[in-house]
């Protein structure tokens, strides 16, 4: 199923050349991701609940995106993709590998593997989720320094299953909290040369873990669930704070390329890990193809470069890959295939208009695509309430104009016959470049520890589940 990784080092070298952006110019370059956050649940979207100061400081610091995507409504695909900056669908990696030999096929290179190879410190905090097998742990996908978990969930308090490099940690206080201090020396140690870090946060995915002291500061909270949430969100905005004051102490805040995004929407439905997240205004959950499940919190800050602006049109997190990679001058050959896109050149007012023509998804039976304003979706119907009795299954195509109604409440396909073919069309052109999937059927998949993962610890856990 899978090459060698010798194959994939050669496949780097060949397609793989440095620009002229000297050293001194070369940017660091930051990867912050949330796991499983609501699309209302950060202050720059209007939420009221949790302070979120230092995500609304770096919204404010560069560029925030409005339509900014996900490639796929689950954490390990999307993870993927990212990685790689290819819809993951064009390697099988659809759905959240669940089988212990299952994760990133080893003939995709990684955005470490080419930032490495272009002299880059490169390293990962947090959560990996793309293979628990030797040769598809990060140490083996580019980078070098490792310090987190392998699969998809972990207790916020037990240190089994953490990990630095390969060797077991002992002692951990709270996951969010050392995933911060680990960053932040990853930072400092290499702040004479230009740096990769992943910075993957397990937070806000269940368990529901909060530490008291946080918790405390909702008291007006009711529901528990909610309030746990809040908690959470507020130890990973404090963490992203800690990061960005370690930038500016080392002189390295105004040439570091900052990214934030969550790697799906929030689980909001049925069948899914619920952890009190809220997505207004848009409809939809994790795990669907609505815009509640692609659509997320999306931001790209480089103040050397970038002025404070807000984008509108569509992005997609393939395009960040793409994007860092301009940066820091290495160049990708037409033969590695990438789908993501350079925004630096939107970004700065070089290039009017939109990066894509259109952007599309594949979950199994779920499908969608948009261009212009224009979306059509097939979803699990799941997301819509499954009465009494009622099986849940995937909706008939739906077609909404996400302009002027982006809660996706009115079905125009009726209406708009020939936009409904168009856009199967363009659909159908690009899935022909997608394989089978390699695992997985999308509704039985979750984001629980990969087999073999420790079991959580009771005690001082605040854990709604």
């Amino acid at each position: 199923m899978f090459c060698k990784p010798l194959g994939a080092l050669f496949a780097l070298s060949a397609s793989l050349l440095v620009s002229h952006v000297s050293a001194a110019q070369r940017p660091n370059i930051l990867f912050i991701v949330g796991d499983d956050m609501g699309y209302a649940d950060v202050g720059f979207h209007g939420c009221k609940d949790i302070p979120t100061p230092h995500l609304d400081a770096l919204a404010a610091s560069g560029v925030r995106f409005t339509s900014g995507y996900v490639s796929g409504p689950y954490c390990s695909p999307t993870r993927a993709g990212l990685l790689t900056g290819r819809y993951q669908q064009r390697f099988g990696h659809e759905f959240n590998p669940a089988a212990p030999n299952a994760g990133l096929p080893l003939t995709e290179t990684t955005i470490a593997n080419r930032l490495k190879a272009a002299g880059y410190a490169t390293g990962l905090v947090g959560k990996w989720h793309l293979g628990s097998q030797p040769a598809m742990q990060p140490p083996q996908r580019g980078f070098d320094e490792f310090f987190g978990f392998l699969g998809g969930a972990h207790s916020y308090f037990d240190a089994g299953g953490i990990l630095r490099g390969t060797e077991p940690v002992k002692e951990l206080d709270y996951t969010t909290d050392a995933f911060g201090r680990e960053a932040c020396a990853f930072i400092e140690k290499h702040k004479r040369q230009p740096w990769f870090l992943y910075l993957a946060f397990n937070a806000v995915h269940t368990p529901m873990h909060a530490t008291d002291d946080r918790l405390a500061k909702f008291p007006n909270i009711a529901d528990k669930q909610r309030r746990t949430y809040d908690a959470m969100m507020l130890a990973m905005d404090e963490a992203i704070g800690k990061v960005r004051a370690k930038l500016a102490e080392t002189g390295q805040a105004e040439n570091t390329l900052v990214t934030f995004i969550s790697d799906n929407g929030g689980p909001t439905m049925q069948g899914v890990t619920v952890n009190g997240s809220v997505n207004l205004p848009l409809r939809g959950s994790k795990r669907t193809t609505l815009e509640g499940g692609v659509r997320v919190p999306f931001i790209v800050s480089w103040p050397v470069k970038l002025k404070p602006a807000v984008f509108a049109q569509p992005a997609i997190q393939l395009d960040l890959n793409a994007t860092a990679l301009a940066a820091a001058g290495v160049e990708v050959k037409p033969e590695s295939k990438l789908d993501g896109v350079n925004l630096l050149p939107f970004l700065t007012g070089e290039k009017s208009g939109a990066p894509h023509a259109a952007l599309y998804w594949r979950f199994g039976d779920q499908m969608a695509v948009r261009a212009g304003d224009f979306k059509l979706v097939r979803y699990d119907t799941t997301a819509d309430g499954v009465a009494a009795g009622r099986k849940a299954g995937t909706s008939p195509l739906k077609l909404y104009n996400l302009r002027e109604d982006i809660g996706e409440s009115k079905d125009l396909a009726a209406a708009q016959p020939d936009k409904v073919k168009e856009l199967q069309a363009k659909w159908d052109e690009w899935n022909k470049s997608n394989v089978k999937p390699l695992w997985g059927g999308g509704r039985a998949d979750n984001d629980g520890p990969e087999p073999g993962a420790p079991a959580k610890k009771k005690g001082k856990q605040k854990d709604k589940q």
